[in-house]
């Protein structure tokens, strides 16, 4: 007998004139792994002048972003200026305190673009949740890639069919973009103690379930999942090491200590926070 899959539906976000699908945390799975948020952005096309995600603090996490199409421009306190395109792996520790932004590129600005992408959330292992704020930038040139019967798996993070991201973690991680063509099937093996499948884009169906775009898929412990695709998808692979004990998660702050919060929300409205070279605008701290 088939064992049910968990399904989380996403929930529109709001971001301040773009619209993300939230998927974690959900009432079903609040974390995979260490994973503890995971944003969908698009495919959107956006108008002239882009977006921006003017500078913003986080503590207690490492942000990870990976763009399907368009490209963000990210700046933050430690000096780093770095444009994101697709296929790169951008990790950002924030440890103790890191502010930083996000907006399209000067150069992308006029003509418009589609904007198709992920941001999700690492919650860092207690010991390390106070670390120096660190910013990596991994090119798609860096990242090992293979096809599996149909199926182009890319390693973001972790280990999958015999490949090892260059991607450096504090905890064990597995993320990967796996592209599939009509008609094909990978196997997902249980090499995790927690792991989900996210549909982007397309169909997809584990053990003979229907997963659709847009939903999560808890995968049962131990399960060696069989994924196929009718029509072709755009599937990740996410999981790890479960969490060593609850977080708490208010804005853009993570704890293991509700105090730490409050003490992160005092720096950010006090001006505490190490600011963006050249930017002078800022996200101020929400009433609620």
């Amino acid at each position: 007998m088939t064992t049910p899959l968990v399904i989380i539906k996403p929930h529109s976000r709001d971001l301040g004139g773009f619209t993300v699908r939230r998927i974690l945390p959900a009432q079903a799975a609040r974390t995979v792994g260490p994973f503890i948020f995971f944003d969908h952005l698009g495919p959107t096309e956006l108008a002239p002048g882009g977006i921006d995600v003017r500078p913003h603090p986080h503590i207690g996490l490492a942000t990870v972003t990976f763009l399907f199409e368009g490209a963000l421009m990210h700046r933050d306190s430690l000096g780093t200026v770095q444009k994101i395109v697709p296929g790169d792996m951008n990790w950002m520790t924030a440890g103790r305190g890191i502010t930083h932004s996000e907006r399209t590129p000067d150069e992308d600005r006029q003509g418009g673009m589609t904007m198709h992408g992920l941001q999700s959330w690492v919650a860092l292992p207690h010991a390390q949740e106070e670390c120096e704020p660190t910013f990596v930038h991994y090119p798609a040139a860096r990242l090992p890639i293979t096809t599996v019967s149909g199926v182009t798996v890319r390693v973001l993070a972790g280990q999958f069919k015999g490949l090892v991201s260059p991607v450096a973690t504090l905890s064990p991680t597995l993320y990967v973009a796996a592209e599939f063509d009509a008609g094909a099937t990978l196997a997902v093996s249980a090499d995790y103690a927690q792991r989900a499948v996210y549909l982007a884009q397309g169909t997809l169906t584990i053990d003979g379930q229907v997963l659709q775009a847009g939903e999560m898929a808890i995968l049962p412990a131990d399960l060696l999942a069989n994924l196929h695709s009718a029509d072709g998808a755009r599937v990740m692979l996410l999981g790890g090491a479960p969490l060593d004990g609850e977080r708490f998660i208010w804005w853009n702050f993570v704890s293991s200590q509700r105090e730490r919060i409050e003490a992160a929300k005092t720096a950010w409205r006090d001006g505490q926070f190490a600011a963006v070279p050249g930017e002078r605008d800022f996200i101020p701290l929400p009433e609620h």
